[in-house]
């Protein structure tokens, strides 16, 4: 009788620790925040059963806190319904409400958003920190967006250089859209949309003043489309003063953002030179024995691999001018500074990261050597 009631107390540990599912992710998001603003990882546009994505959102959920994200929204098409013959729903915000319930004991804030879905010119376009996605539902496409407004929301144009809507892969901004600009309707352009990077999208969104925007725009899971395939989930960096929806609804409409997939990062120079300047700790920088040559140690302090090209005034002694520091990585490098300098600048071009079409920018980093 002793050994069956071992048994049955064992047997019970195994399937409760069973059913218990980790948050934890093998590679979690990880940036540093700059100079007076916190770096919150949003990703902004996800499908569920409740549009044409093949997950319930508690997995949306889920999955946001595997990959250390601070901030999501479900942003279900309002127009296409794939599942509806199976998952009738009159309420457009059932998806918001799941989520918001999933989250509810977890530091993850869930945004209210919906997506106007039309054919091109229009074409489609998220509308996150709404009020209620049911009035947004209009025959009219102008009306839509009114509506969109008229709750203060903001609203993005996803994935401009679509394909299937643009044939040429490249965006064309509409006479609709450049009214919408005007009117206050549009905010935001996607320059990354799961694999995508459009760089005319960027000159867009700098052209036209419109927040930079990265987002998965995932419909199955994540671990399928983008972590077995060994990639991260696309992001937007939103610099905010707090961590808190309000904060990061005035981040977007400001523009504080920088676009991240894997090793791309993509966003005004204000704020992607900060971001990376913040992104390497210099660990030390100390020069080698009696030589003119300083040993400087840089840790990469994020999830993404960076790529540099040496542009100082000094040269490497034993490696190319072009190299990577692994994400979480401590890279040493050499330089010949020629004469034992007090105060050194280390200048690198991130060769990975655009502040305009084909413009990298530059940044620096200043320390003062031990000898």
């Amino acid at each position: 009788m002793k050994n069956l009631i071992v048994l049955v107390l064992i047997l019970t540990t195994i399937t409760a620790v069973g059913q218990e599912h980790s948050h934890r992710s093998s590679r979690p998001l990880t940036f540093p925040d700059i100079p007076g603003y916190k770096s919150i990882k949003t990703d902004l546009h996800m499908h569920t059963v409740f549009s044409d994505g093949n997950v319930w959102p508690n997995i949306r959920v889920q999955e946001a806190l595997r990959d250390n994200l601070d901030v999501i929204s479900l942003t279900e098409h309002l127009e296409y319904q794939p599942h509806s013959k199976d998952i009738p729903h009159p309420d457009r915000n059932r998806s918001y409400k799941i989520a918001l319930q999933e989250a509810k004991d977890h530091d993850l804030l869930i945004v209210h958003g919906s997506e106007i879905t039309r054919d091109a010119p229009m074409g489609h376009n998220n509308a996150v920190f709404i009020e209620d996605a049911n009035p947004i539902l209009q025959d009219k496409a102008e009306n839509a967006f009114a509506e969109a407004k008229k709750q203060n929301a903001f609203v993005f144009w996803n994935h401009p250089a679509w394909y299937a809507q643009n044939p040429d892969g490249n965006p064309i901004l509409s006479e609709f859209q450049k009214e919408r600009i005007n009117k206050g309707e549009l905010h935001g352009i996607e320059v990354i949309n799961m694999t995508d990077y459009a760089e005319e999208s960027l000159a867009l969104a700098l052209e036209n003043n419109l927040t930079i925007m990265g987002t998965s725009d995932v419909h199955g899971l994540i671990d399928w489309d983008y972590t077995e395939k060994g990639n991260h989930r696309p992001i937007t960096l939103v610099f905010t003063k707090e961590k808190s929806i309000p904060s990061v609804k005035e981040a977007l409409f400001a523009g504080r953002t920088v676009a991240v997939y894997n090793d791309l990062m993509v966003g005004r120079e204000e704020f992607l030179a900060p971001l990376l300047q913040a992104s390497l700790k210099v660990e030390s920088a100390t020069y080698a024995g009696n030589s003119n040559v300083l040993e400087i140690e840089l840790t990469n302090i994020t999830s993404s691999d960076l790529l540099f090209q040496n542009e100082s005034a000094y040269t490497f002694y034993d490696s190319s001018p072009v190299f990577e520091i692994s994400a979480g990585e401590t890279k040493m490098l050499h330089l010949k500074t020629l004469e034992r300098k007090s105060a050194v600048d280390l200048k690198l071009r991130a060769l990975g990261c655009f502040v305009a079409p084909k413009i990298q920018p530059v940044v620096t980093w200043t320390f003062n050597p031990s000898n």
